[in-house]
């Protein structure tokens, strides 16, 4: 197809569920492409000779090459691309923000639309799931061992790179069940867990062995899994598990949430299923639900909160929608959903009643000033604009930490002053054979990103393994 008849196809929108219908359930969203919707939108992409979406994308996907494949109706082959780079592409077919990195460097991007980069890495990976049963070659052992600490994106991205390689891998997980800030984080209706169940069960079947309920630094500290569990090097990437919490008045109330814990009893443990008796953890039902926050886990929380039966279910934010580091989709769908953006607000107190369960929050109005250390306008508050919201849930979804178990029980670990891994060009903490990566090491970021880091580690692993150091 010429380059000129390419350009006249429009780019094909994502089926979704009906947002009044959505607010109220579980299920996923977005329905995913039909067959012809697939192939017609493959054909958009012009097959630049300088592909610079690939520039675009932390795991390095042959993005062109999978697209022509797909526009080619080889399915087969548009897996196997897909697949050779990316070892988790049912999920980031879902929550990878391609907008702001493959997409954004698409030429056709410039005078229209990208190329729906992320909508066809869905179709191609729910395909392969639904159409495939591969069965995996198992390659040279090189009789090396390696531990992962974590099995969220970056664990399970380095796991399934050096289980390619030949190594022994054994994933250790904190929870009783693997996938990490994928299931207990992101909720069904953006990434249901049979698609993270999948995704694991092929690790499996290269060979990764995925071992649960153990913390490491309290079960097995990092000295301990070298020297007495004999593995030859360790990655790192247990997250940022540790709640940041604004330091405000009546955060001790009953009725306040970190967005961790909130999501975790919804997500991992199935809280929305308890009133009708499936499952045993509950959530405290509310009719006013605020939830403070911009980003994405913001987001998750207070469309989570609708769908629990919140009305309204209202979102504050310190600064304008322009400043929002969520996704635009997900913005998007919030609102279809009903959700309130009380935007320039921010929280200064939560109220209680007299039996110390929350009853409201007092906010003041904020107004832009200069540029912070990010590079967005600071928002300053407007002096006597203070005002109360009602309601009986206050979920916090500021941010994250690094949760200090695991470094504070490995001796000599640099870390900087957030509690953060440091680490050298390699990805390689200061103690030989230890790897770190994800947002152990960045801070809160996306999911691509730790897999980049768990995809570039495994490369220095599988280096440092194969050299005389090891």
């Amino acid at each position: 197809m010429k380059a000129s008849d390419r350009m006249k196809i429009d780019r094909h929108g994502m089926p979704e569920q009906d947002p009044e219908a959505r607010s109220s359930n579980f299920r996923e969203v977005n329905c995913g492409y039909a067959d012809e919707t697939a192939h017609t939108e493959a054909q958009r992409c012009l097959m630049c000779k300088v592909a610079k979406c690939i520039d675009g994308c932390p795991v390095g996907v042959d993005i062109p090459a999978f697209i022509d494949a797909v526009a080619n109706n080889d399915m087969d082959k548009a897996a196997d691309i897909l697949f050779d780079a990316n070892v988790l592409p049912g999920v980031t077919g879902r929550v990878c923000p391609q907008e702001t990195q493959c997409e954004i460097l698409c030429v056709r991007g410039k005078k229209g639309e990208a190329v729906a980069v992320g909508y066809l890495e869905r179709y191609v990976a729910d395909w392969a799931r639904e159409n495939r049963k591969v069965l995996f070659e198992k390659p040279a052992q090189t009789g090396k061992k390696v531990a992962v600490v974590g099995s969220g994106p970056g664990g399970l991205t380095c796991a399934g790179e050096l289980a390619k390689l030949g190594h022994a891998v054994t994933v250790f997980e904190a929870l009783h069940k693997p996938g990490g800030v994928l299931v207990y984080g992101i909720p069904e209706f953006r990434l249901p867990n049979f698609i993270v169940e999948a995704e694991v069960e092929t690790l499996k079947k290269r060979g990764v062995e995925i071992v649960t309920d153990v913390v490491i630094g309290q079960t097995y500290t990092i000295p301990e899994l070298m020297s007495d569990e004999g593995f030859d090097a360790v990655f790192v990437a247990n997250g940022a598990g540790l709640p940041v919490f604004q330091g405000i008045p009546g955060e001790n109330l009953k009725g306040v949430y970190s967005a961790n814990e909130f999501l975790t009893r919804v997500n991992l443990m199935g809280a929305y299923q308890f009133a009708n008796g499936e499952v045993e953890t509950p959530i405290m039902p509310a009719k006013q639900v605020v939830v403070v926050g911009g980003g994405n886990t913001a987001m998750d929380s207070v469309r989570t909160s609708k769908r629990l039966g919140a009305n309204p279910a209202t979102l504050v934010y310190r600064r304008s929608r322009e400043e929002m580091p969520a996704r635009v989709e997900e913005i998007k769908h919030a609102e279809e959903e009903g959700v309130v953006l009380r935007l320039l607000n921010n929280p200064i107190e939560i109220l209680g009643d007299d039996d110390g369960w929350v009853r409201g929050v007092r906010c003041i109005k904020m107004e832009l000033g200069e540029p912070d250390d990010s590079g967005r306008r600071r928002p300053v508050p407007i002096k006597g604009s203070e005002f109360d919201t009602p309601c009986q849930i206050f979920i916090e979804a500021i941010g994250t930490g690094a949760n200090p178990l695991l470094t504070q029980t490995t001796p000599g670990l640099e870390v900087n002053r957030w509690g953060n891994i440091i680490i050298d060009e390699n990805n390689m903490t200061n103690i030989p054979g230890v790897f770190a990566g994800g947002d152990i090491v960045r801070g809160g970021a996306t999911v691509i990103l730790a897999m980049g880091d768990g995809k570039s580690s495994a490369a220095s692993i599988h280096k440092y393994l194969m050299s005389s150091n090891a």
